[in-house]
């Protein structure tokens, strides 16, 4: 197996470890999902139980493009993290649980979430 597989591999395991244990404790809340690209930083809020998509935000967003001066920055991911917990308020969601995705809790994902708590998003 060569280095690239072997890593894609890791991280799916990590994935699905972290959303196992987000099925588990979730007590039927929605998921904050987080994906980090080397550029941009995107965020949703999905119902697992009706498989839909409640609310998006990512730094390829115009208002966000327009505001920063890079789109794969922590400042960015702070951005995209206010406008998905303004976007799950005016859709009447105040409860999530956080799905880090394969990611360390670190970074740019950190700043997302912590952005969106300070925004009135509970999780």
């Amino acid at each position: 197996m060569s280095h690239a597989n072997k890593s894609k591999a890791l991280f799916a395991r990590r994935k699905e470890r972290v959303r196992l244990s987000l099925r588990k404790n979730a007590a039927d809340r929605l998921r904050l999902s987080v994906f980090r690209s080397g550029k941009h930083i995107y965020a949703q809020i999905i119902d697992d139980s009706k498989g839909v998509t409640l609310a998006t935000a990512s730094s390829l967003d115009k208002d966000v493009k327009g505001k920063l001066k890079s789109t794969s920055t922590v400042e960015a991911a702070k951005t995209v993290g206010e406008i998905i917990a303004k976007k799950a308020q005016a859709a009447k969601v105040k409860e999530v649980v956080f799905d880090r995705g394969g990611y360390l809790f670190h970074g740019r994902v950190k700043a997302l979430a912590d952005a969106a708590r300070a925004a009135g998003l509970s999780f």
